[in-house]
């Protein structure tokens, strides 16, 4: 009876973590937090050079068909930036409601003036500062870089 008790304790708790973890937005939100991801998110660095941009930018795919003119890579793990989209609510760029922000480490990436693509060259800029991302779906993901 007792061993009934703790396997179905664990399974609760089981489904519970399943839950929480696996609840997954729409198709659309899902494709466009795959896309911040691949352009946005670095946690295994804590800030970039010059080299960092041209290589991170180049296998990131944004350097063709044109030279993305400017790009931020965040480096923090995915909770700490994931943790941003429960902070309030604030105006996005755009004028919708779904922006949050935070503090994280950064290396902004600016394409320089005479760079053209697929051979793109960018000046790196490492620093802590606030960002802010819109986030969709429930639980909420990031989904875009406003700012």
């Amino acid at each position: 009876m007792a061993l009934q008790r703790t396997h179905a304790l664990l399974l609760l708790l089981l489904l519970t973590l399943l839950g929480q973890g696996l609840v997954h937005p729409s198709y659309g939100q899902d494709r466009m937090y795959q896309r911040f991801l691949r352009q946005h998110v670095d946690p295994d660095v804590t800030g970039g050079n010059n080299n960092y941009c041209n290589l991170m930018m180049r296998r990131r795919q944004m350097t063709s068909p044109q030279c993305k003119p400017f790009n931020t890579f965040i480096h923090e793990d995915l909770w700490s930036i994931r943790s941003i989209c429960r902070t309030a609510n604030i105006q996005c760029k755009d004028g919708q409601k779904n922006c949050h922000e935070g503090v994280v480490k950064v290396t902004d990436c600016k394409v320089t003036g005479s760079s053209r693509a697929p051979n793109c060259r960018y000046r790196a800029r490492a620093s802590t500062r606030r960002v802010v991302i819109a986030c969709g779906g429930n639980p909420g993901l990031p989904v875009h870089f406003d700012q």
